[in-house]
């Protein structure tokens, strides 16, 4: 019971926020206590979706961004693979996506820093060339000049293009979901070739109509299929461009 009741706290993180959870549960969560009784919890049972989104959340809380996102990730396939239209499919995307983009700006500052030192000593070596090259007898100053500030142009066209993946962006349209025009992320088409997010679209034949959103053809939950080509375009470009991971 013990292990059930602290999972159960950490999970209601994803549902109701923490400072009410606070409220409620009176005290902080131990988290290194969560952690291990999730460990355990696997070591029972490795394809329970609760332990593994509920250590991927203690570690997140430890700042152990790395292997929290692999527990999230764990989560994620587990609850898709179970039960594709359950109701926390949505809530862990949304912790993974958060851990994502917080992995991509401790990456993204750390390749900025990098990049702009390496210009600046690109620079610096350019400067001293143009000086030795100038001090010679019989140099010309003016050509020298042009040649100078030509590849100082160059090399910083170069280090722009290098750092434009970290730059924030529009998400190219075929990679967004038609009807939220968010990034998909579980995407299926249907037979009218219409890609959407899996959970929204069942929700709108749900709610809204047994009819396709974009064309208004006739539509039943039945005859969508995963779109594996898009998802595999999605993932390659989060992969490349991480601050798409951002939700908000």
């Amino acid at each position: 019971m013990l292990i059930l009741r602290r999972l159960l706290y950490a999970l209601m993180l994803l549902y109701i926020g923490r400072t009410a959870l606070f409220a409620i549960a009176g005290r902080s969560i131990d988290w290194l206590k969560v952690e291990k009784d999730c460990r355990r919890a696997i070591q029972l049972d490795n394809s329970s979706v609760k332990a593994h989104c509920t250590l991927g959340l203690a570690l997140l809380q430890k700042q152990e961004l790395d292997e929290g996102v692999d527990e999230l990730q764990k989560a994620l396939d587990l609850g898709r693979g179970a039960n594709p239209k359950g109701y926390m499919i949505d809530e862990i995307w949304q912790e993974l996506a958060k851990a994502k983009y917080l992995q991509w700006e401790h990456a993204s500052s750390k390749r900025s820093w990098e990049l702009q030192s390496l210009k600046e000593a690109c620079e610096t070596a350019l400067k001293e060339k143009h000086f030795l090259d100038d001090s010679h007898p019989g140099s010309f100053s003016d050509e020298a000049i042009i040649s100078h500030m030509k590849q100082l142009e160059v090399l910083s066209r170069v280090f722009k293009e290098a750092g434009e993946a970290d730059i924030p962006g529009e998400v190219p349209d075929y990679l967004c979901c038609k009807i939220t025009l968010d990034i998909l992320r579980d995407p299926v088409i249907t037979p009218s070739g219409v890609s959407y997010e899996r959970t929204v679209i069942l929700h709108h034949l749900q709610k809204v109509g047994k009819f396709d959103p974009v064309t208004r053809e006739p539509l039943d939950h039945s005859q969508l299929v995963p779109n594996l080509a898009i998802k595999e375009a999605v993932q390659a470009y989060l992969d490349g461009h991480g601050w798409a991971y951002n939700t908000n």
